[in-house]
């Protein structure tokens, strides 16, 4: 650990990178510290917060685009939307800006982490997916998502989440479910936006390529995103072990369990995919992401980084989350996006397993 420090002071990496988790106070004149949580938003879906790991997923994502583009096949697993990535990027990461912007003085009046980047992963991109690409598109995906998914969030995540004790991710995720019932008809009787143009509900994707499993596994930590590449994912983890050889604490809220987040998310994708690669290999895609995002960690963060807690996150995360999506997916309207089945999935199965386990011997909450 030492020696990874040195190496990130011999080569001048920002100190934010090295020091500990720090609460944005809210104060948009503090430019370092608000960039720092903006930029560890991006990574908030799958509970790291953390701003090397945004940085370095991003650029893995844009490089994977790059060589799709160029017909590259070390380029993976397809972006979600394909040719539509950069109008998603740009969208999801202006809705971001506006969250922030609009929401921050929520973390200065509770002195708690809100949930400003709930539109970074729902609203902005399933916009574009769903109605194409163009300006007019990005931006209102954006302004709604901010406007709309934020406060959604901040309702629930602290008259719900706070005072049952539920995790926070039942709170977000119900909000971008919610936000998008709410925006997907309201955007149709907007004049500017239009007309549907794409469903998106299956990328392609042969299982029986050497390696596809470690791939997929990867691949999973960016599927909340609307990645779902192996570059993008292969930068996520980077990141996150290059903070947590600098800094145990800077990373996962200062919890210091980064380690075991980690190795929840880890064995929880890969077990998935192992469970359901017919299922992969039937439909050209799967919701083998969910509990990567949802259940796994948030059991950890609950109960600790016991064997118990780790175990069970993995496990029963990998058995409940994925077919819970496909099956109320299979019951939703067709032009609905894929969002509204997963986000359901991660609330009512985190809801549902977490509390579950308190009853259990074994589990205490932290």
């Amino acid at each position: 650990m030492a020696t990874t420090a040195a190496i990130g002071n011999l080569v001048g990496l920002p100190a934010v990178f090295s020091s500990g988790f720090r609460l944005w106070a809210g104060d948009h004149t503090q430019v370092r510290l608000w960039l720092t949580w903006v930029i560890g938003d991006t990574t908030e879906a799958g509970f790291q917060r953390d701003t090397p790991a945004g940085v370095l997923m991003m650029a893995g994502a844009a490089t994977a685009y790059w060589g799709a583009r160029r017909g590259r096949r070390w380029a993976g697993f397809g972006l979600s939307g394909g040719a539509l990535f950069p109008w998603m990027a740009g969208s999801a990461a202006l809705g971001l800006l506006i969250s922030n912007v609009a929401w921050g003085w929520t973390v200065a009046v509770s002195g708690v982490w809100q949930p400003t980047f709930v539109p970074f992963v729902s609203l902005p991109c399933a916009l574009v997916l769903v109605h194409g690409r163009g300006w007019a598109v990005a931006v209102t995906g954006a302004v709604l998502g901010a406007g709309l998914t934020t406060p959604i969030a901040l309702l629930l995540v602290n008259l719900v989440c706070r005072p049952t004790g539920l995790p926070n991710v039942v709170g977000t995720t119900t909000a971008m479910a919610v936000s998008t019932l709410i925006a997907l008809p309201l955007c149709r009787s907007l004049p500017w936006m239009p007309r549907p143009a794409i469903d998106g509900r299956k990328k392609p994707s042969p299982t029986g390529r050497p390696f596809w499993t470690v791939r997929r596994t990867v691949a999973d930590f960016t599927e909340a995103q609307f990645y779902g590449n192996e570059w993008a994912g292969v930068g996520l983890i980077a990141g996150i072990l290059l903070s947590y050889g600098l800094n145990p604490d800077s990373a996962a809220y200062g919890s210091g369990l980064v380690s075991h987040i980690l190795i929840a998310q880890v064995s929880t994708a890969a077990l998935g995919v192992v469970l359901w690669r017919r299922q992969w290999a039937r439909a050209g895609w799967y919701p083998t992401f969910i509990p990567v995002v949802s259940i796994a960690p948030a059991v950890v963060l609950t109960y600790g980084g016991t064997v118990p807690a780790v175990l069970a996150g993995a496990v029963l995360g990998a058995l409940v989350g994925p077919p819970l999506a496909a099956f109320i997916a299979r019951r939703l309207p067709a032009h609905l996006p894929l969002l509204v089945a997963n986000t359901m999935s991660m609330a009512a199965g985190t809801a549902l397993i977490v509390p579950l386990l308190d009853v259990l011997p074994g589990f205490r909450s932290r």
